[in-house]
Formats: structure tokens, sequence, C-alpha cells
């Protein structure tokens, strides 16, 4: 897994799963913190994600929330929209509408 940006827009690499887990929540956490506005986290890298790292994004959509940030996902594959869908967390998190996110339904 990689991250690269700054406090605006992270670009998220690899697979985000539980051994990745750890560097993957400093790191959103460090940006969540030393930022205003909405914070972009770029998906278009990313190959796989795994429950731990679901919960990751929405523990930095939460930590966000309470410092009045929005966390914006950018460029989720298409795969990862259908588990948003399933898991319905795509009526919580904000997807910005590109390519991938244009197979969500929208509700």
């Amino acid at each position: 897994m990689h991250i690269r940006g700054d406090h605006a827009l992270l670009t998220v690499g690899g697979r985000l799963d539980v051994r990745s887990a750890a560097d993957a929540r400093t790191a959103l956490h460090t940006a969540v913190d030393s930022g205003r506005g909405d914070l972009v986290l770029d998906l278009t890298e990313l190959d796989s994600w795994d429950a731990t790292g679901l919960g990751v994004i929405m523990g930095a959509h939460r930590r966000a929330g309470r410092v009045n940030r929005r966390l914006v996902l950018r460029g989720v594959p298409p795969q990862m929209v259908r588990l948003l869908i399933a898991t319905r967390l795509h009526r919580i998190l904000t997807i910005e509408p590109g390519l991938a996110a244009d197979s969500a339904p929208h509700s």
C-alpha cells in the first residue's frame, strides 16, 4: 500500500488491508488533523480493500466530521463501489461523481 499527497488530496494505492491498516490510519488521521475543507481520497490506484481497510476509511470519515471536514472518495473502483452499495455505506460516505462512481445507483 502507498499513500501520497497532503492534507487536501491523498492518493491511496495497492492493498488497503489488515497489514497496511495502521500506516493508512496514521496517514489519514494526520491529513484530517492538519487541513481544512474537504479531504479527497483518490482511490484510482487502489487494488483492493478488506473489512479492516474499509474500517480505516470509515474511521477517517468520522474523524473528519468531528473537525468539520468532509471525506470525499474519488475514483472508487467498480468492485469497491459494489461493496459500498452492498454494505449501504454509499449512503454515508461522499463519493465524487466520476467514471467508477457512475456505476452506483443513486438513492
